[in-house]
C-alpha cells in the first residue's frame, strides 16, 4: 500500500512545487505551482501568500504532487485547472478547446475601437445596439462572449464545427450572463450562417462585424510548437494546411457575402501570414485594411471594411 504523504505548510509546499517545475523545465514555473495550489485550495493568490503558515493535510498534498506531475509530463495548466483568464474574465477550458491566449484579446481590442461606439452612461439605448456580431470558430467562446459583456446591444452568432467545444463555450455564455444574446451554430466556418434564411422564414443575415481567430498553424510546423500544445491542444483548432493560411480564403470569401455595408472583419493571424492574408483583401470590396501588431511586435490581427 502507497504511503500516504505527510502534511505540510503551504509555504513548503509551494516552494517545493516550483522546484520541481522548474527542474523538469517548465515555463513560467513560478506561476505554474502558484495557479495548481490556488487550484487545490481553492483559493486566491492573495490568500495563499497571506497564509504561508496554513497547513496542506496529507489527502491535498497528494493531490497538489500528481498535478505537478501531470504539468512535468506535459499537460498545460490550463487543462489542470480547467480556467483561463480572457478580457478579464474566467473562462473554462478543457482538451476540447484551444486555450485562450492574451495575444487574442488584440481582435477584441481592434474590433471595439473599429467599431468607434462610446460607452453610453444613464439612460439611452445599450452599447452596441441593434449590431449583429458572428464569431468564426468561437472555441472556448472567449472572443464572441467578451463581445457581449462589451456591446450589450448586440447579438451574436457563434459557429463551431466541435459539437464538444460548443458545449463549454454554451457554458461561458451562461457564467458570464450573455447566453440569451449569443446563437450557436455547429458548423464549418460560416456554412450554417449563409443558408439560414431557408432554415428561419425571416430575411437574410447580415453582419456588422465578423471576427474570428481561426487554425494557423501549418502541418510542417508542428515540430516548432512546445510539446503542451502539440500534445495536448485539440488538433482542428491549431492546423490548417501545411502552410497555415488555408483557411483564410474561404473564411474572407464568406465574409465578403454576409456582412453589410461598411460591416467589419477582424481576423487573427499567426506568424509570417500577413502577405497571404493580405493579398486576400486586396479585392475593390475591402477598404480600410489596417494591421496590428501583438506586444512581441508580430502581425497579430488584420482588419478591413466591406465597400
Amino acid at each position: 500500500m502507497k504511503a500516504a504523504a505527510p502534511s505540510m505548510d503551504l509555504r513548503a509546499a509551494l516552494k517545493e512545487g516550483m522546484a520541481r517545475l522548474r527542474a523538469g523545465r517548465v515555463p513560467s514555473h513560478t506561476l505554474a505551482a502558484e495557479l495548481l495550489l490556488m487550484h487545490v485550495l481553492e483559493c486566491d493568490r492573495t490568500w495563499l501568500y497571506a497564509h504561508p503558515e496554513e497547513r496542506l493535510d496529507a489527502a491535498a498534498l497528494e493531490r497538489y504532487r500528481e498535478l505537478v506531475a501531470r504539468r512535468i509530463a506535459g499537460t498545460p495548466t490550463q487543462y489542470l485547472t480547467g480556467k483561463q483568464e480572457f478580457w478579464g474574465l474566467e473562462f473554462e477550458v478543457t482538451p476540447d478547446v484551444l486555450i485562450p491566449r492574451p495575444e487574442t484579446e488584440h481582435v477584441v481590442e481592434v474590433a471595439l475601437e473599429r467599431l468607434g461606439q462610446p460607452r453610453r452612461e444613464g439612460g439611452g439605448l445599450p452599447r452596441g445596439s441593434g449590431l449583429r456580431i458572428a464569431d468564426v470558430g468561437t472555441g472556448s467562446g472567449c472572443l464572441a462572449v467578451a463581445l457581449a459583456r462589451e456591446l450589450p446591444g448586440a447579438r451574436v452568432y457563434a459557429t463551431e464545427v466541435s459539437a464538444a467545444a460548443l458545449r463549454v463555450a454554451r457554458g461561458n455564455a451562461a457564467r458570464h450572463g450573455v447566453a440569451e444574446r449569443i446563437e450557436f451554430v455547429q458548423c464549418n466556418l460560416l456554412d450554417g450562417l449563409v443558408g439560414w434564411p431557408r432554415a428561419t422564414g425571416h430575411s437574410p443575415l447580415s453582419f456588422d462585424l465578423i471576427v474570428s481567430n481561426p487554425p494557423y498553424v501549418g502541418r510542417r510546423e508542428a515540430d516548432l510548437l512546445p510539446r503542451e500544445v502539440r500534445e495536448h491542444e485539440p488538433e482542428q483548432a491549431l492546423f490548417a494546411g501545411e502552410h497555415g493560411t488555408e483557411l483564410y480564403a474561404a473564411l474572407i470569401e464568406q465574409a465578403g457575402r454576409l456582412l453589410a455595408p461598411g460591416g467589419l472583419l477582424v481576423l487573427e493571424m499567426g506568424y509570417g501570414a500577413l502577405a497571404r492574408v493580405r493579398s486576400l483583401l486586396a479585392a475593390p470590396h475591402w477598404t480600410a485594411v489596417t494591421v496590428t501588431n501583438d506586444l512581441a511586435g508580430i502581425p497579430r490581427v488584420i482588419a478591413a471594411a466591406h465597400a
